[in-house]
């Protein structure tokens, strides 16, 4: 029997306080019309209030998972967190929601990838459902840019918002599930989009704090060039891989980074756009959230057996396709 790893409950959380293109109109020089032209943005969620982080959110996502599929915490074998923005170096953020949450019979870990970070973690959790190690696995995707976010730079301050997605994990031996992936990184991309300092080559001291070395620094040229061109490649690559074409795809699910980017990868797949998942309009970029906060949206119109190809492109370069069949 050959055990694959289907998705049976998605949860998702966003803060209830937009920020809107106008209100960014207040802050840097930008208006709506460039930005929505430029991004396919016109709002993003932002959490504002003081002392909450990526795992509030997430354990917001996560509890309304468990409540949704009737499954109490302590059967959960697993938590795999992929974030960009942790509550802390250390200990794990998923380790902080499992103890939010009561999930005292598994164990924990986070993973970033930075907006691969998702597909990364959806694909390992899925590995330690086929092997037998585990029954129940939730890979949650969250961040709170807004945390690593200059307001005075125009050229990321428009892109990223806030807000966490989930999703368990269960065995499945009926052809439901993780049918295959593609995940691929090329470090030379580690120029182009990361955080200067706050790690160990630059730690955080008075210095880097003055010159803003924490915020996030993008050359959105280069990110732009890569990302059209391998999110589409990937996504080509895995249907060619299964022998899919594009009348078999019931789902497009990609990374919400930029709508010129989202059109560009489902022209080249031949997906027509009302087999297109986006949210980016409402939502921005929420880097590990934005696949999982989809398939939260989307979950009542899924039907059982529907193909979907998840896509994702992020920092460092990373970048990856996931093929499904809806359980």
């Amino acid at each position: 029997m050959t055990l694959k790893a289907k998705i049976t409950g998605v949860g998702g959380y966003v803060p209830s306080e937009i920020l809107s293109n106008k209100d960014l109109e207040k802050m840097v020089d930008t208006d709506d019309q460039w930005i929505l032209e430029r991004t396919g943005i016109k709002e993003r969620r932002v959490l504002t209030k003081p002392g909450l982080g990526s795992s509030y959110m997430a354990t917001k996502a996560v509890e309304e998972l468990l409540n949704k599929t009737n499954t109490p915490s302590e059967d959960i074998d697993l938590v795999i967190c992929a974030t960009t923005t942790p509550d802390m170096v250390f200990p794990a953020t998923a380790n902080i929601i499992a103890h939010n949450l009561g999930i005292k019979n598994g164990f924990g870990f986070d993973m970033n990838a930075a907006c691969s970070g998702f597909l990364y973690a959806l694909n390992t959790g899925a590995k330690y459902i086929e092997s037998g190690a585990c029954k129940k696995v939730i890979v949650i995707g969250v961040d709170k840019m807004s945390s690593i976010i200059d307001y005075n730079d125009r050229a990321t301050c428009i892109i990223f918002g806030d807000g966490a997605g989930a999703v368990l994990l269960e065995p499945d031996s009926d052809g439901y599930g993780i049918i295959d992936s593609k995940l691929c990184s090329d470090g030379v991309g580690a120029a182009n989009l990361h955080q200067k300092a706050g790690g160990s080559v630059c730690p955080p001291n008075k210095a880097t704090v003055d010159s803003n070395l924490h915020s996030v620094y993008q050359e959105g040229a280069s990110v732009f060039k890569w990302a059209v061109s391998k999110m589409a490649e990937v996504s080509v690559e895995l249907m060619e891989a299964n022998n899919l074409t594009s009348k078999d795809i019931n789902w497009l699910v990609p990374h919400q980074a930029n709508k010129r980017i989202i059109d560009f990868t489902a022209t080249r797949a031949g997906i027509p756009k009302e087999k297109v998942m986006l949210n980016i309009q409402k939502f921005g970029n929420t880097t590990n959230g934005t696949i999982p906060l989809c398939l939260w949206e989307w979950e009542d119109k899924l039907k059982k057996g529907d193909n979907l190809i998840l896509c994702s492109f992020g920092g460092g370069f990373t970048w990856g396709a996931t093929y499904l069949k809806w359980g």
